[in-house]
């Protein structure tokens, strides 16, 4: 990255997704969003991105509500921080007043403490909700506690 800072960029789905697959460690992309951030160095390159898009939770689908759904890096130092940040001033600017993600056990949460996130919730570890009627695929959560966060 030449110590360059990371600066803001626009990201169309098609490359946030692509974006996703190729650096995300344990989920596959998201199926819908409503927008995408991404943060480039200063040659422009991609480092890392957040997808939002209505909360995965029926129950938390308000039409106040949004949920950073996936953010993805190449390990670009506090790029995620500043994605975080980015995605709670986009969602205020369109009108949504709550915006919330998900972290796994195991996730320290470093770059939402870092963009003033809290903890609201602890989700404990639980089966997904596959039946004979309604199959699920797995989405790599089940059995795995996570932490519930919102924006400041």
């Amino acid at each position: 990255m030449n110590g360059s800072r990371l600066h803001l960029v626009p990201v169309r789905s098609r490359e946030a997704k692509e974006f996703v697959r190729t650096w995300h460690r344990h989920h596959p992309t998201p199926a819908g969003q409503i927008f995408a951030v991404g943060a480039a160095d200063g040659e422009g390159t991609l480092r890392a991105v957040a997808i939002v898009a209505r909360p995965v939770a029926r129950h938390l689908d308000d039409g106040a509500t949004l949920e950073v759904t996936r953010t993805a890096s190449d390990g670009a130092r506090n790029a995620n921080s500043l994605l975080y940040g980015a995605a709670w001033l986009a969602a205020k600017a369109l009108g949504y007043r709550r915006l919330i993600t998900y972290t796994q056990e195991g996730e320290s949460g470093a770059s939402l403490r870092g963009s003033g996130w809290r903890v609201i919730a602890s989700r404990p570890p639980r089966r997904g909700w596959h039946t004979p009627s309604r199959p699920r695929a797995g989405h790599g959560n089940d059995g795995t506690a996570r932490l519930l966060w919102e924006a400041p």
